[in-house]
């Protein structure tokens, strides 16, 4: 996932995208309102997931900037600012920013949030006459990935056309990590979509979850750990096959 941090402190800037590094964001930096809009413009490049904005910024009023970025894309944005006052929230959120974020916060925290923004089905950015589309997989869209695939409509999952019976909550956690593939879900983002709780004291309820997946698709190396982090769902290469039944499934 590619973030867009609109940050004029250089010394902020490194050590938070060092953060975000660790936990799976590609992360292009932005020293001012100007330098965000240029980023946003349409490229080659994979579309920013997120964009992260300090309202302290030397060239214009990062409210500003978030009403310029609003005129021309539909990316998340998320402001960070020291700037507690419910009016200045209400102003950022009534100028089309997603989420708002006082500092000093808490990295769980800001991670969280920009996981809960990103999640959107669709997003376009428009500039001038010209506009640059990417799309998630829509809710009544079948999932194919490799010889697996997911039904989001009727909760059905096939291997190779046969049926693999799922509960509820496998295939709840198997349908969020196959919209995203190759995305890094951190556990406590996983717990908090699927179980709708905390992390706490739900791990061990995660980790067998993951193991039951991993033998009824017979396909281990389908969901992937990210140490100290969290899972992937990494997609087979074409004609891979499932593991033979009875071979080891972790």
């Amino acid at each position: 996932m590619r973030l867009l941090l609109v940050e004029d402190d250089d010394h902020v800037a490194a050590a938070l995208s060092a953060v975000l590094a660790r936990h799976g964001l590609t992360v292009r930096h932005a020293r001012n309102g100007e330098e965000a809009l240029q980023a946003l413009l349409p490229d080659d490049a994979e579309p920013f997931a997120v964009v992260l904005l300090d309202l302290g910024l030397p060239d214009q009023d990062g409210f500003e900037v978030c009403g310029r970025i609003r005129k021309v894309s539909t990316t998340p944005v998320i402001m960070v600012t020291a700037r507690s006052d419910v009016r200045s929230r209400i102003h950022g959120l009534n100028l089309g920013a997603d989420d708002y974020v006082v500092k000093p916060y808490d990295t769980g925290e800001l991670l969280a949030r920009i996981h809960a923004v990103s999640r959107r089905n669709t997003t376009t950015t428009t500039t001038g006459g010209g506009e640059q589309q990417t799309e998630e997989a829509a809710p009544d869209e079948a999932l194919r990935l490799g010889a697996v695939t997911v039904e989001l409509p009727t909760r059905q999952v096939s291997v190779d056309g046969a049926a693999v019976p799922l509960t509820r909550k496998e295939f709840d956690l198997l349908a969020l990590l196959a919209q995203r593939p190759g995305v890094v879900f951190r556990r406590e983002q996983i717990i908090s979509e699927v179980w709708r709780t905390s992390w706490e004291g739900t791990g061990r309820t995660l980790e067998v979850h993951i193991a039951s997946l991993r033998a009824k698709l017979r396909m281990p190396a389908l969901i992937e750990t990210v140490r100290g982090v969290g899972y992937r769902l990494v997609v087979p290469a074409a004609g891979a096959p499932a593991a033979a039944p009875g071979s080891p499934a972790s």
